[in-house]
């Protein structure tokens, strides 16, 4: 189809800067995973079973810098600072032993905000997590670094502070499932394609977010955000 058949222009492909580069990274699909670091003492005995995952449009994600906005709707807006995949060659029923060598591009640090109160409501009533998970502007990431840059990320610390005050912290160790065991489990699920995002999960000390909080995360060796929130929006912005 050419361009002259679109009733309407596409939407601009969306995309992250490449640290260090003037290239810069196709952002596809993205896929979030549930919580993946143990948050009590039990957590790492009870991980026998995969984690849920969902999904962001791609729309969700810029590059995490200037202002956050606050979203609609909400009265508890929450940070997860996470570990994200950037997947360069895709495919189905990926071996674990290969995902590292032939299926990862590169990893950045990014946001997997929550409209909490909307994920509270929908684990009460069995809803989907869409309306509390797939927000504008849900997923700012730092630039995406190659794996030739930073190798793979495995003993780094991950941590976010908000205000100065420490809220997340913890190694990419920790992680109950691993990235290899998360690509190669993901991919009998569906088939991975270049450009798609995991968003890896997140360390406890989730908590609010308030208009005007300054937001500084990062993983060692890979990236820092630093963020600002924007002013809550009034009934006549929405």
């Amino acid at each position: 189809m050419t361009s002259q058949n679109l009733i309407f222009p596409a939407q601009a492909q969306v995309v992250l800067p490449v640290q260090g580069s003037d290239q810069s990274f196709p952002v596809g699909r993205v896929f979030c995973i549930g919580r993946n670091y143990p948050w009590s003492p039990d957590d790492r005995n009870s991980s026998s079973e995969f984690p849920s995952w969902f999904m962001k449009p791609n729309s969700a994600v810029f590059l995490a810098e200037g202002v956050l906005p606050f979203p609609p709707s909400t009265d508890d807006f929450c940070h997860e600072v996470e570990l994200v995949v950037g997947i360069g060659k895709g495919g189905f029923n990926i071996r674990r032993e290969q995902a590292e060598s032939q299926h990862i591009w590169g990893y950045t640090v990014g946001l997997d905000l929550t409209r909490r109160d909307l994920q509270k409501l929908a684990k009460a009533h069995g809803g989907p997590w869409e309306p509390s998970k797939a927000f504008d502007a849900s997923a700012p990431c730092s630039p995406m670094v190659p794996v030739k840059v930073c190798d793979h990320p495995r003993h780094n610390a991950i941590w976010l502070n908000v205000n100065q005050e420490e809220r997340q912290r913890a190694v990419i160790a920790d992680l109950l499932f691993d990235v290899p065991d998360l690509i190669a489990t993901l991919s009998r699920s569906v088939t991975l394609l270049p450009g798609d995002l995991i968003f890896t999960g997140t360390p406890v000390g989730v908590g609010a977010l308030q208009a005007n909080d300054h937001i500084q995360a990062g993983i060692s060796g890979l990236g820092e955000i630093s963020i600002r929130v924007g002013p809550r929006p009034t009934p006549s912005s929405i």
